[in-house]
């Protein structure tokens, strides 16, 4: 399976999109339209190896509503990706079984390999 999870307003996500081929042979989610359901979200943890290493502590709410100040479980982690799509690092690509999470350079290129692009 190959799938992206992205946001479609946010243009980190398309220059990626468009250097993975243009998302040639991905199915493309927007997770602002098309909200990640949970068995997406557990599906995407078991490849991570966390919910942590798929949330996004550079979202603005993150400091607005105080998260910055609190210890925050694994279940809080999922809860709040659920509930605000804001909170899921982006893009977050499937390849085949593979996960590559956030749009580090060196991310990004992983997953290019893996493409073999």
């Amino acid at each position: 399976m190959r799938k992206i999870y992205h946001l479609s307003t946010c243009n980190t996500c398309q220059r990626i999109i468009a250097e993975l081929d243009g998302g040639k042979g991905f199915e493309l989610q927007d997770i602002k339209s098309e909200k990640i359901t949970s068995e997406q979200l557990d599906n995407m943890k078991f490849l991570a190896g966390s919910y942590e290493a798929l949330f996004s502590r550079r979202a603005l709410k993150f400091r607005a509503m105080g998260l910055h100040e609190k210890q925050l479980s694994e279940a809080d982690f999922r809860e709040l990706i659920l509930e605000e799509y804001t909170f899921l690092k982006r893009p977050v690509i499937l390849i085949d079984g593979a996960i590559f999470v956030g749009n580090t350079r060196k991310t990004v290129e992983a997953a290019k390999q893996a493409l073999g692009l």
